[in-house]
């Protein structure tokens, strides 16, 4: 397995390339926007040029990663001579469903689906195929090439030979794969976003502030960042989609959205990839402060 095509060309997607391809990996980058395709590829010189700089790679490995990756705005093109897609495209179902049911028609018969979705059922996803079996989840975490951890969700139709093969090419990313069953939010965010959920509900109920509710949990509990800045590096949105598939899979009043969440992101306040979300990104990402909505 040596010829990889990675779906999207966003925060995860160029991530994901960006690790493929370090690795030695032929890396085929698709998405429809060429334009987001310069900005990946711009993204990923410059995260490589940052390992270079901590020395954790040298000159002549970000030459060989740069030049592992191909970019295309045709999926058929892209994907029809790979042995592994993985589609990190927008969290949204029909989208999803679009995109694999495409892949099932352009791909190699052997090759391995794959989504990097963060909640969305594999199981419905594999349903628009014929190929259940190869059908399968590897969640990433971000940042992509330095997070270890790699989600690997089972759908119902997964095959044993289809889980062991992603575990072991995790494995060869220098990550550590979690074998995990399909249910809504798998563990990662199943964990995850009630948490930052129950923050945002203290923030709206006047509990505590910002500033306040984020320092309670590094300081108290050794998390490297607060709940809610951390919902605003992963997305408000993202936050809120997900909740929604918790909450409508679940059928548990506990998963339901917080209103402020879901007011925020219908006023385009999604965090980092806005400006602004729970911080104020308006003088960079290092020096973000609380929005003046909060303070």
């Amino acid at each position: 397995m040596k010829n990889i095509a990675v779906i999207g060309s966003g925060t995860m997607g160029n991530g994901i390339a960006h690790t493929f391809a370090q690795f030695g990996y032929q890396v085929n980058l698709i998405d429809i926007n060429a334009d987001a395709l310069k900005k990946a590829l711009s993204t990923i010189e410059k995260n490589l040029d940052r390992q270079v700089s901590k020395g954790t790679i040298t000159e002549q490995d970000k030459t060989h990663t740069l030049n592992n990756i191909s970019t295309y705005t045709d999926l058929k093109e892209g994907v029809s001579q790979v042995d592994l897609v993985v589609e990190a495209a927008t969290e949204n179902i029909d989208l999803k469903l679009k995109i694999f049911k495409d892949l099932d028609a352009f791909t190699q018969p052997s090759a391995i689906l794959a989504s990097n979705t963060s909640s969305i059922s594999i199981t419905q996803i594999a349903s628009v195929t014929n190929r259940g079996d190869k059908v399968i989840g590897m969640h990433f975490m971000n940042p992509v090439p330095i997070m270890k951890l790699v989600e690997v969700i089972r759908g119902y139709a997964t095959s044993n030979e289809t889980t062991q093969t992603v575990m072991q090419l995790s494995e060869k990313l220098d990550k550590v794969p979690v074998e995990v069953n399909d249910y809504p939010g798998f563990i990662a965010n199943r964990i995850l976003m009630p948490m930052i959920n129950e923050a945002i509900y203290s923030l709206y109920e006047g509990v505590a502030g910002v500033y306040e509710i984020d320092t309670v949990m590094k300081l108290g509990m050794a998390h490297p960042m607060g709940p809610l800045q951390l919902a605003d590096f992963i997305g408000l949105d993202v936050c809120l989609a997900i909740l929604n598939v918790l909450h409508q899979g679940f059928g548990n009043p506990k998963y339901a959205p917080c209103p402020l969440l879901v007011n925020m992101v219908t006023a385009g306040k999604k965090g980092v990839k806005s400006g602004e979300g729970f911080y104020d990104y308006s003088s960079g990402v290092k020096e973000a402060k609380v929005s003046a909505k909060f303070s």
